[in-house]
């Protein structure tokens, strides 16, 4: 951090200094997202505050990721340049399975009640039958290379399921979807549900204030988030 910030920490004291360090390498680098009880600029409102604008300069921003939690991510602009100029963006299979992971691990489960708040955090894996079923069009050792980069990437993450038809792994959501900002979620959530049920009034809607260019006004319940 030195360089960049400099006008920004020294003013402050050592232990000051030495918090915000800590708080924005926890913030960039950790996978998860850092809890204020750890973090001490995490909890004072004012360093918080410094937090976000060192991370401002970077691009970045911070980003409540539960109760007590916090991350950091790209800003809607610099998220929105980067995909204008073709960076970051997923490949088609990439993409179909990552929301297939998210249709079966969040969005049903929260239609039908058994998930409730707005984060990406679910006890219902995708189990590999219905990975398999993607797999039947586009190949098994394809799907697989595309699990393998959203793993490495952190967009979904492995873990034990049951599943009666076959063996292995399951998938939820991994912990860089913590990083989406609000806007970015939402629009996240309003995709999966134009997936899941394209022709409701509420994917409607959305269609047409898509087509219309106007900003985001559909809020999202934990029930309807789907």
């Amino acid at each position: 951090m030195s360089g960049l910030f400099d006008d920004q920490l020294q003013p402050l004291g050592d232990k000051e200094r030495d918090a915000l360090v800590s708080a924005w390498a926890a913030l960039e680098y950790g996978s998860e997202p850092a809890s204020e009880a750890a973090l001490p600029a995490l909890r004072d409102a004012t360093l918080r505050h410094l937090l976000d604008q060192i991370l401002q300069r970077t691009g970045r921003t911070l980003v409540h990721a539960g109760a007590n939690l916090w991350t950091s991510g790209y800003r809607d602009d610099i998220a929105a340049e980067l995909v204008a100029k073709g960076w970051g963006i997923l490949e088609p299979l990439e993409r179909a399975a990552l929301i297939l992971v998210l249709i079966h691990s969040v969005a049903i489960p929260r239609a039908e009640g058994h998930l409730i708040g707005d984060d990406w955090q679910s006890p219902h894996p995708t189990t590999p039958t219905r990975l398999r079923k993607l797999s039947q069009v586009h190949g098994q050792r394809r799907l697989s290379d595309a699990l393998q980069w959203l793993r490495a990437a952190g967009l979904v993450r492995q873990v034990r399921g049951s599943d009666p038809e076959t063996t292995g792994a399951s998938y939820v959501p991994g912990p860089a979807l913590h990083r989406l900002t609000p806007a970015t979620r939402q629009r996240l959530q309003e995709n999966l549900i134009l997936a899941v049920g394209p022709d409701t009034a509420l994917a409607t809607s959305i269609a047409v204030r898509r087509s219309l260019g106007r900003p985001q006004e559909v809020t999202i319940s934990p029930r309807s988030g789907s």
